[in-house]
């Protein structure tokens, strides 16, 4: 259990059988009347995101989320297969269960799989990834880093802006919680 004036961002705790996240909360003490909790969850099974409030001190069951540290292998036909690194079990995911994560996946990376009660919620990556660019136009002499930016397709198929100096082929570090371009491999 867990008592709302414990809350901090990323606790997770099961309401109505469901897992939520805190993603914002602000304890209120009014003049008059109970203090109370005004909290943003996102429900960790739906993806939907929720202001709810709570009495100060109101004990809720922290929820069980499970990490497991898994292996990307491959996709066939809109299923994205991972192994278990410790028990070699495959599972098979589809892209709903996937989300974003699609854009950085990479043959034989290691993800962390999210589950709740046995069901499968998502993938953890990486914070950054290193894809190549497989399509630009060509960086031209004298162009600078601070000197605008152009779409760059990545050999996941994601496209990401990048300063005018990227070429074809090279390496870039990007950013999986933003989808931003960080630097050059």
């Amino acid at each position: 259990m867990i008592s709302t004036n414990d809350f901090k961002t990323g606790v997770t705790v099961e309401i109505d059988g469901d897992a939520w996240q805190v993603v914002e909360f602000q304890h209120v003490k009014p003049g008059k009347g109970a203090a109370f909790v005004r909290a943003k969850m996102r429900n960790l099974c739906t993806g939907a995101v929720v202001e709810r409030t709570f009495n100060a001190a109101e004990r809720l069951p922290k929820a069980i989320v499970e990490r497991k540290d898994m292996q990307y292998l491959y996709e066939a036909d809109g299923t994205y297969v991972f192994m278990d690194n410790e028990t070699y079990d495959q599972i098979e995911l589809n892209k709903d269960q996937l989300g974003n994560a699609i854009n950085f996946l990479k043959e034989n990376m290691d993800v962390k799989i999210i589950s709740f009660k046995e069901r499968i919620l998502g993938v953890e990556l990486p914070n950054t990834v290193e894809l190549t660019v497989v399509e630009t136009e060509p960086g031209i002499k004298g162009d600078t880093a601070t000197g605008g930016s152009k779409n760059a397709k990545m050999d996941t198929g994601y496209v990401v802006k990048v300063p005018l100096f990227i070429n074809e082929g090279d390496v870039l570090q990007i950013d999986t919680r933003t989808g931003d371009y960080i630097a050059r491999a």
